[in-house]
């Protein structure tokens, strides 16, 4: 088991993270082809050099590494095992990584159809938003073999600074479900002191220079506090898909008997502002519900 030296990428996916993630390995010297449903909002990146394909199956037909950023569980599901998916048509020895927040259940389900195919796959969902996307600083969790995994560095090491491998196939993806759980009531933290700060009539950006370093201290408080007293509310995570993380994260603690009070309470709030139209914002738009 060995990567080729002039292995092709091939990236589905080109959101807010997936594309600056694509470009990462375009600048690393990788032959980068891609698919994405809206080529309209792909084509900065073609011109700087990724090769567009129209279809996830002919770009299985073309890389020796598929990594998938998309958005919900169910896109996984039709893009890995559907009638076309990537893994009846991907060729044998192709590696496979999905970086999709997704579930355990189905990371355990790809991982076994694949090993029937011959083709090497891990789950490995990231955490550090849009701007660990586009500095290659993201955090990796990774699922599957640790042989595998270990092939794999090179590519890794382009995309993140901590990479760790965590087990077995759907290791991945239940660490990310703890990485979701604790930044959903840190998010209720962190809003309460924005406004609170506000109310009290102290500056907020001063108070953040206090509390920011010390034991309050988390990435949610450095990076998307600002944002918040900005009024900055683009995304570089979206509500709908906090919203979809925090949905799999509940089903899976329920499953084994656990309650998540917090997480339960976020989740109640962020799905209050979907419903005022709010989706499509960022997840620090959480403050909004104070106003």
């Amino acid at each position: 088991m060995e990567l080729k030296a002039d292995s092709t990428i091939g990236f589905i996916g080109l959101g807010v993270m997936g594309k600056s993630m694509a470009r990462n390995l375009l600048k690393a010297g990788y032959k980068v082809v891609a698919y994405t449903r809206t080529k309209e909002k792909a084509l900065d990146i073609l011109d700087e050099g990724v090769v567009w394909l129209e279809s996830p199956e002919t770009l299985a037909k073309k890389a020796d590494i598929i990594i998938t950023m998309v958005g919900y569980p169910s896109d996984v599901e039709q893009i890995y095992l559907g009638e076309n998916g990537i893994v009846h048509m991907s060729r044998q020895g192709t590696f496979l990584i999905d970086m999709t927040t997704s579930t355990p259940t189905l990371a355990k389900k790809i991982y076994s159809e694949s090993k029937k195919k011959g083709l090497y796959v891990v789950d490995a969902p990231v955490s550090g938003g849009d701007i660990g996307a586009r500095e290659g600083k993201l955090s990796i969790m990774v699922g599957g073999d640790q042989e595998v995994f270990d092939t794999l560095q090179p590519v890794f090491q382009v995309l993140g600074s901590n990479i760790v491998y965590q087990g077995s196939a759907g290791a991945g993806q239940h660490t990310k479900m703890c990485n979701q759980i604790a930044i959903a009531s840190n998010m209720l933290g962190v809003c309460e002191a924005v406004v609170y700060a506000e109310k009290a009539g102290l500056d907020p950006t001063t108070v953040l220079q206090s509390i920011s370093s010390g034991a309050a201290g988390s990435w949610s408080l450095s990076n998307l506090a600002p944002r918040m007293i900005g009024g900055d509310f683009s995304p570089g995570f979206y509500i709908k898909h906090f919203i979809k993380d925090m949905t799999i994260a509940l089903n899976e603690a329920e499953q084994m008997g656990m309650m998540t009070p917090g997480l339960a309470l976020a989740k109640s709030l962020y799905e209050k502002l979907a419903e005022q139209g709010e989706e499509e914002s960022g997840t620090q738009a959480l403050y909004k519900y104070w106003q």
